[in-house]
């Protein structure tokens, strides 16, 4: 199969609806979460999240894609606001039946008492690249360290059969139009696993022209057909080329879904 080949969505009995505008209360908390039917806790911090944030996602297209009959996949959004972090893993789960995907998450998010709870109970894939600000908060740093690297577990994840999310700008990018580079780890992981992504990308339709993408603002989400990637020459093994060109194919995507342009050279800084 070539590089990038869309795959048709399998539909089967108990996937997903492919839109999603909105949720009652009543939904909230009849919603069956059977793959967390041990853990009242994760029960009540799913329904917790979706009932405080319910109107900050005002709809998800391509919603069946996510469905646990897909599984493996890694998914791929852009960065906008920090609520993303722990709303989108949140919500997608919950329309899981509560089945994980292993969202790759910074450490400095696991610093916030309330959202350390949400993302730890998410089993979340902790990643320690970035230094914390203020700079005495470093002194915690080696408490969220493994023994691993995160990018190693996301592999082990994958090949054990389970999603993985990641957002590949790797930083929070309030700009309206254009996407960040980008980390061409996820692309790598797809190479070397086999496994296809899913580029879903976050838009902001009541936002206003020109100005940067602040923190509250409602999101829409389309997720994309799946990707499949290339296989490498050396089976597992992806090359420095190989890794970029997936790279730039998967940002590509992303790109014309969240309406952004992407280029994979930094911005220029103003003078």
């Amino acid at each position: 199969m070539s590089s990038g080949t869309p795959v048709p969505a399998r539909e089967e009995p108990g996937s997903l609806p492919r839109e999603w505008r909105g949720i009652t209360l009543r939904e909230i908390l009849h919603q069956p979460l059977p793959f967390q039917r041990h853990s009242f806790l994760n029960r009540l911090i799913a329904r917790g999240v979706v009932l405080a944030f319910r109107r900050h996602v005002l709809a998800i297209h391509g919603l069946h894609r996510i469905g646990v009959e897909n599984d493996p996949f890694i998914l791929v959004m852009n960065h906008n606001q920090w609520q993303e972090a722990v709303i989108l893993p949140t919500l997608l789960i919950f329309h899981r039946g509560g089945k994980l995907i292993h969202f790759v998450s910074d450490w400095n998010f696991q610093l916030i008492p309330v959202a350390r709870t949400i993302l730890r109970r998410s089993e979340v894939i902790t990643i320690v690249a970035k230094p914390a600000r203020p700079a005495f908060l470093n002194v915690f740093r080696p408490l969220f360290e493994g023994k691993t690297s995160a990018w190693t577990r996301a592999r082990e994840k994958l090949l054990a059969g389970a999603s993985v999310g990641i957002f590949p700008e790797g930083t929070i990018n309030r700009d309206p139009e254009r996407l960040l580079p980008g980390h061409p780890r996820a692309a790598q992981v797809s190479l070397q696993t086999g496994v296809p992504i899913l580029p879903a990308g976050i838009t902001f339709p009541r936002h206003p022209p020109g100005k940067p993408i602040s923190n509250g603002e409602p999101f829409e989400v389309t997720i994309g057909e799946p990707l499949v990637p290339p296989r490498p020459a050396r089976e597992g093994r992806p090359s420095l080329d190989e890794v970029r060109a997936w790279h730039h194919e998967v940002m590509s995507r992303l790109a014309e879904l969240c309406g952004k342009r992407w280029d994979p050279r930094p911005a220029r800084r103003k003078r």
